[in-house]
């Protein structure tokens, strides 16, 4: 059953920037889903709109049936938490926890109550005492999340709540969100840049693109299926090339005299120069029976722990292969000739909605 739903969202703002356009969204009680797109994309503001901070031009906002697109933000019940967490600095970890509560009158014995069961949750249990600039980032930003739960919030938004912490912190720390979201089964909007974020912990996924919605999914569709050339770009790495159509029934195309197979190519004419996408991580190192091989020249390489990443030109065509690192593995040197390998289905024609001829 439906709980939050957002038809037809549009924001214009008075100098006439338009930041959203026709954004459609249907959320599940429940359901963890992140907005991920670049800087500027619409995303934040979107949110915003949920919350109540910024007021649609056109399109409604409904949480669960009722109409929420003009009402304040302080009757709404949403948690918000924020990048730069915005805790009171003159408050106790507590007070901030219980700040909500006391504005919406709560008995104190109720607030002291929830304070605790928020510590427990974020397990700071031992912290209510302290005032945020005795905790690290992590535990103010568990604090800000504590806070925006404390008032059992029907909706809980969070933008880009992590940026601001190391790269160890953020991981430890979206799973522990998660975890958190999944015990108390709240809807949950989730705004970022980062697209393994995004993957890693989202039901499903919205990415968007200079105001507008390219693609809505789960991590496994937006990732291994995408509808677009910028979700196929901005979600994860991909190779993108050229090549010629020699039988579109069969998928046959010609690289530079190389013959390679590629999934669904029946809809453009035989002799078109079409564009192939490719994620490096399909691409194998030797001869692979039954599978496309590709024979070029190893011009970098580049160490990244778990993967080492070759680029191979084929002419002027330029290829990302991305190989598991093992103790055993050996890796070509810059210059080697080498042979790739990869099935048919891991390599599709990009329909951009553009002439890909002309690319």
């Amino acid at each position: 059953m439906s709980f939050l739903e957002l038809t037809n969202i549009r924001k214009v703002y008075p100098n006439g920037f338009t930041a959203v356009e026709n954004f459609n969204l249907i959320g599940e009680q429940g359901e963890f889903i992140s907005f991920l797109g670049p800087s500027g994309c619409g995303k934040t503001t979107t949110l915003r709109m949920i919350a109540g901070f910024e007021i649609p031009t056109a399109g409604r906002i409904l949480v669960n049936g009722r109409d929420m697109t003009t009402t304040p933000p302080n009757k709404r019940n949403v948690g918000m938490v924020f990048q730069s967490y915005a805790l009171f600095p003159n408050m106790s970890v507590a007070a901030n926890i219980g700040f909500g509560l006391k504005l919406a009158r709560v008995p104190r014995p109720e607030i002291d109550q929830r304070v605790k069961e928020m510590l427990s949750l974020i397990h700071l249990e031992e912290f209510g005492g302290r005032y945020p600039h005795q905790l690290s980032g992590g535990q103010q930003q568990r604090v800000a999340l504590a806070r925006a739960l404390a008032i059992r919030p029907q909706v809980l938004l969070l933008d880009e709540p992590l940026s601001a912490l190391d790269a160890k912190i953020r991981v430890s720390l979206r799973e522990e969100i998660r975890a958190i979201q999944q015990k108390l089964g709240i809807t949950t909007v989730y705004v970022t840049h980062d697209q393994e974020e995004a993957l890693s912990i989202s039901d499903r996924i919205v990415v968007m693109n200079q105001g507008k919605m390219e693609q809505v999914g789960t991590p496994f569709e937006i990732y291994n299926f995408p509808k677009t050339v910028f979700t196929a770009t901005f979600v994860g790495q991909l190779n993108l090339f050229t090549a010629v159509l020699t039988n579109p029934t069969k998928g046959e195309c010609d690289l530079l005299g190389q013959k390679l197979t590629v999934n669904e190519a029946a809809d453009y004419p035989q002799g078109t120069a079409v564009r192939l996408a490719l994620r490096p991580e399909e691409l194998a190192l030797g001869e692979i029976a039954g599978q496309n091989q590709l024979t070029g020249q190893v011009i970098t390489r580049s160490f990244l722990g778990p993967l080492v990443r070759l680029t191979i030109a084929i002419g002027e065509t330029e290829l990302s292969a991305d190989l598991f690192n093992e103790r055993l593995f050996i890796p070509p040197n810059i210059g080697d000739r080498v042979t790739l390998s990869f099935p048919a289905q891991a390599c599709w024609v990009v329909d951009g909605g553009a002439d890909v001829s002309k690319k």
